[in-house]
């Protein structure tokens, strides 16, 4: 069991599957993961396809991450409900990262950044996603869920594009050119999808809606065709080579052979050649998908710890995720994270170990393996209205109206920075600036707060006399760069009249570097003026940064007290000394 904190800085290799059978795994804790796991798994085939599709590539390379990266990380991560595989966060990075380099590129790309995950793990970083506010996180994820919206409207409508922009609104300008190409059946059915996944839950069945809403848009789809409606299908529009060398429709009912992830098929259908140039190319990529695979799994799980009273372990988890993410593409699998909708609904469902994700992952392969040629007849628009529904979910929406109405103006202004950036510009950059913004925005903010008070005549703090034209001032805040020159030079000005200054350090529980060459250009300006300078009352934090600068010459802790009486004897000391002389 981890002591308080202690999951923070853990790591360990199935830290979750560890707990569960230490604490004690039966027959009954089996059956309710194996319910649990198979309810999960029908709702990850889908959705395992659709974004697969989302992301540029065949549905089968979705089925495929949820089969191999689902069972790695149930069995070797820190979170003991999470369900991992294919998630719609990842599609705005990857869908041009597929158009431009294959999916040879995107899985090498997938691999780095499953070793930048690894090593984030080992340098003990899982800790640290608390620090990216809020703000942030609502900014990019309701960013990309307006651009996966966006990019699901071609398969809704039934449009026939050419070729999709690399920009967001070079997207938006194809789509509304090619808008007079409408097809009725495609939005009969993408509509009907969407009704049926925003009525079924109302029924309050335990069947989730995604399977029963397949089902029956599979058989509107075969309607509609045969009324002379065509909708696009699975089967009509991937195809997959046959032993003989013949072409059949959908998606092949096997896994792959273990092959190098380059040498896969690029965006020229030929294998890429790795090299120093290639990597370097990708990097970026890599380190944008590492980066956000850390922040989905880690709120995943912090959702889930909310949700079961449980603790996960941050970089247990991080590792998990970084070696399912570089074996999985060896597999043909894409990028994989943790799934927030999938983990809640198998802890819902009743899991209670690691177990019922693997058997999630169990539940996938056997679809593939057993009904490929029935999912060859899943409509296009099926699929682009089931992610529109997960676009719309992980948007939070909810969350996004409560901060704009409720937050504080900085809060609003690095989300709308955020979602812009994440739309209109790249992803990696609305948190990169997003990040900054609120680190800036933050430290004016307690900078602001920071600010000297005149104690002197305050009997609250003191009740011993003052020797003449001395005076008792108050610090409270933190002494860091920004604060720190314009809090020591109003003392410096009030210096120029008083024979000695006492400064009570008692509320102020930070220094760094800058705030200590602010306090030693104070210090030097009272000795050029013969005005006694003395402190009081240190926290341990400025003390023990005042100790570790601490030179041969004349430092504060030299005229420092450990409480503000202290510093007022010696003051009254050093004026009866002045008054004998």
């Amino acid at each position: 069991m981890l002591m308080p904190q202690q999951h923070l800085f853990s790591l360990r290799l199935g830290h979750a599957l560890r707990e569960v059978l230490a604490e004690g795994y039966d027959r009954k804790a089996f059956l309710k993961d194996l319910i649990a796991g198979s309810t999960v798994g029908v709702i990850a085939i889908p959705l395992a396809m659709a974004l697969a599709i989302a992301s540029g590539v065949p549905p089968q390379y979705g089925l495929y991450t949820a089969i191999v990266a689902g069972a790695i990380v149930a069995l070797a991560g820190g979170s003991r409900y999470s369900i991992s595989g294919p998630t719609a966060a990842f599609v705005v990075i990857l869908q041009p990262l597929t158009v431009k380099y294959g999916l040879a590129g995107l899985l090498l790309a997938s691999v780095m950044a499953g070793a930048i995950l690894i090593v984030m793990a080992y340098a003990r970083l899982g800790r640290f996603i608390e620090y990216i506010p809020e703000s942030v996180t609502l900014g990019f994820t309701g960013g990309i869920a307006i651009v996966i919206a966006v990019l699901q409207i071609p398969d809704f409508a039934g449009l026939t594009l050419q070729s999709v922009p690399e920009h967001f609104m070079g997207k938006v300008t194809a789509i509304v050119t090619h808008f007079p190409q409408v097809n009725l059946g495609s939005v009969l059915t993408a509509g009907f999808t969407l009704a049926m996944m925003m009525l079924w839950p109302r029924l309050k069945t335990p069947v989730p809606p995604h399977l029963p809403t397949l089902v029956l848009a599979c058989l509107l789809g075969v309607f509609l065709s045969g009324l002379g409606m065509e909708v696009d299908t699975v089967g009509s529009r991937f195809h997959y080579l046959l032993s003989d060398g013949t072409e059949a429709a959908g998606i092949p009912p096997f896994l792959p052979a273990l092959e190098w992830p380059w040498s896969r098929a690029g965006d020229d259908g030929q294998p890429l050649e790795l090299s120093f140039a290639l990597v370097s190319d990708l990097l970026p990529a890599a380190f944008a998908i590492a980066m956000l695979g850390a922040i989905e799994s880690l709120l995943c799980a912090v959702v889930l710890d909310g949700m079961s009273g449980k603790r996960h372990s941050a970089n247990s988890e991080l590792l998990a995720q970084g070696l399912a993410n570089v074996i999985t593409p060896f597999f043909g699998g894409i990028t994989a994270t943790a799934a927030i909708a999938r983990s809640a609904t198998n802890l819902k469902a009743g899991a209670r170990s690691p177990i019922a994700g693997v058997v999630h992952a169990l539940v996938v392969l056997l679809g593939l393996l057993l009904f490929a040629g029935a999912l060859a007849y899943v409509p296009m628009p099926a699929m682009a209205a089931l992610l529109m529904v997960v676009a719309w979910n992980m948007s939070e929406a909810h969350k996004s109206v409560k901060l704009v109405k409720k937050s504080p103006g900085t809060d609003i202004l690095v989300f709308l920075v955020c979602l812009s950036l994440t739309v209109f510009v790249d992803m990696v950059v609305a948190i990169t600036a997003g990040v900054l913004l609120a680190s800036l925005l933050f430290m004016k903010e307690l900078a602001a707060i920071t600010h000297v008070v005149d104690i002197s005549d305050n009997r609250d703090f003191h009740r011993e006399a003052l020797p003449e034209n001395w005076k008792v001032f108050k610090i409270r805040g933190a002494l860091f760069f920004a604060p720190s020159d314009r809090i020591f030079g109003e003392l410096a000005q009030h210096a120029q009249s008083l024979d000695g200054i006492i400064l009570h350090m008692r509320y102020s529980s930070y220094l760094d570097a800058g705030g200590l060459a602010a306090i030693e250009k104070l210090m030097a300006h009272c000795q050029k003026k013969q005005v006694h300078l003395v402190f009081s009352a240190w926290q341990f934090q400025p003390l023990k940064t005042l100790a570790r600068a601490r030179g041969d010459s004349l430092s504060a802790l030299d005229a420092s007290f450990p409480t503000l009486m202290a510093a007022i004897n010696e003051a009254q000391k050093r004026d009866k000394r002045n008054e004998t002389e």
